[in-house]
C-alpha cells in the first residue's frame, strides 16, 4: 500500500511540484493551504508523513506542527518543515514545536526524498 504524504503549503507552484514528484515516486499525495485546514486534514486522513511550510495565512506551520505533535491522534505523524526561512532560529523552533527535521526552499528534490524515504519508506 502506497503511503500517504499530506502536504501542508499556500503555495499552489510548491505544491504542485512536490505532488508531482511524490506521486512519481509512488506516494499517496493530499494537500491543504494552510495550516488550520492541515491540522484538519491531519486529523481526518492520517497520513504517514506531513510537509510543512511555515508563512501560511490563519495558523502558521510552527502553529499547526505544535498542535499535531502534541494531539495524541495525530502526534506520530512525522513532519518535515520545508521553508524559505533560512535561520538557526527558526529550525531550532521548527523542532522544538515537534518537526522531525526542517529543510530550507528552495528544497533540492532528491534531499527532499531521502528525508521522506527515512521517516515514511516504501512509497
Amino acid at each position: 500500500m502506497a503511503k500517504h504524504v499530506l502536504i501542508i503549503d499556500d503555495s499552489l507552484t510548491e505544491t504542485r511540484i512536490f505532488k508531482s514528484l511524490l506521486e512519481h515516486h509512488g506516494y499517496k499525495v493530499s494537500i491543504a493551504c494552510n495550516g488550520q485546514e492541515g491540522i484538519e486534514v491531519a486529523r481526518v486522513c492520517k497520513p504517514d508523513l506531513i510537509l510543512m511550510d511555515v508563512v501560511m495565512p490563519l495558523v502558521n506551520g510552527f502553529q499547526a506542527t505544535r498542535d499535531l505533535s502534541r494531539n495524541p491522534d495525530t502526534r506520530h505523524i512525522p513532519i518535515i518543515v520545508c521553508s524559505s526561512k533560512s535561520t538557526e532560529t527558526d529550525r531550532l523552533w521548527a523542532m522544538r514545536q515537534g518537526a522531525k527535521e526542517y529543510l530550507i526552499k528552495p528544497v533540492k528534490l532528491p534531499e527532499l526524498l531521502g528525508v521522506i524515504s527515512k521517516y515514511a519508506p516504501g512509497g
